[in-house]
């Protein structure tokens, strides 16, 4: 009886060992996305649901600006760690500088921030984000960097960057908690998290005449097929109530 027992066993093991494997799909892909490199200026053909974006730079301040600023605009650059990886020479990348100045120490600040026509423009990201970084240089002043980005329900958030006291280059990297909810539960709603624009404070204590900073290659980490599932298509299908409603066939039609 045993014996037997142990033949049953041994053919079960054969049968299962001798199943063939078969690969199941990730609901991962990992992938970097970069928003500006500033190489082009407003024409980034940044690629999100098909269509290409581009878009240019702003620069607003709090009231106690001085007199001609800020100032902004793209100038020859480039970190010496991105050379290399850019295979670029000298003129060929562009960095986004801006100064200012302001007429008194305190809570003083400016935001940077995409703009289209003139006006302010949140840049779609694709996927569950992680992470973003950039590439900053600073004037070693105690000012200290934000990143603005609205959540799928409308709300913005301000994440800590960090401080800006170093000089030249340095690349910064900035966590998405995972609290933030970046896709809407609403068909009509927004679908992703957007980036609104970076906001720069000063320390209280601090110089404010004369400060210059300068941004390269803004990118971020995010899982691309998050939300794209089977028939995703489908979701955006025209039922006759958009001003459209070619291919749709109703009830009852012949």
């Amino acid at each position: 009886m045993k014996k037997g027992l142990k033949v049953l066993i041994s053919l079960g093991c054969l049968f299962v060992v001798g199943l063939p494997a078969f690969a199941q799909p990730s609901s991962r892909s990992i992938e970097t996305f970069v928003i500006d490199n500033f190489d082009n200026p407003g024409n980034q053909n940044y690629l999100y649901k098909g269509e290409n974006l581009s878009w240019d730079w702003g620069v607003t301040t709090s009231r106690f600006v001085a007199e001609g600023y800020p100032k902004s605009g793209y100038f020859d650059g480039i970190p010496n760690s991105l050379k290399q990886l850019r295979g670029t020479t000298e003129g060929e990348s562009k960095v986004f500088g801006v100064k200012t100045a302001f007429n008194r120490k305190g809570d003083n600040w400016f935001e940077v921030y995409p703009t289209q026509d003139g006006k302010a423009y949140e840049i779609p990201f694709v996927g569950t984000v992680s992470q973003m970084d950039f590439w900053i240089w600073g004037a070693n002043y105690n000012y200290y960097l934000e990143v603005l980005i609205r959540d799928a329900n409308g709300t913005v958030h301000v994440l800590p960057a960090g401080s800006l006291r170093f000089q030249g280059w340095k690349n910064l990297v900035v966590n998405i908690p995972g609290w933030i909810v970046q896709h809407s539960l609403l068909r009509s709603g927004p679908e992703n998290l957007r980036f609104v624009g970076y906001r720069i404070r000063t320390d209280a204590e601090e110089f404010v005449d004369n400060f210059l900073i300068y941004f390269d290659q803004i990118k971020y980490t995010s899982n691309s097929l998050s939300y794209i599932y089977d028939g995703y298509e489908l979701k955006d299908a025209d039922f006759g109530d958009d001003s459209s409603s070619d291919g749709v066939q109703e009830v009852g039609d012949k």
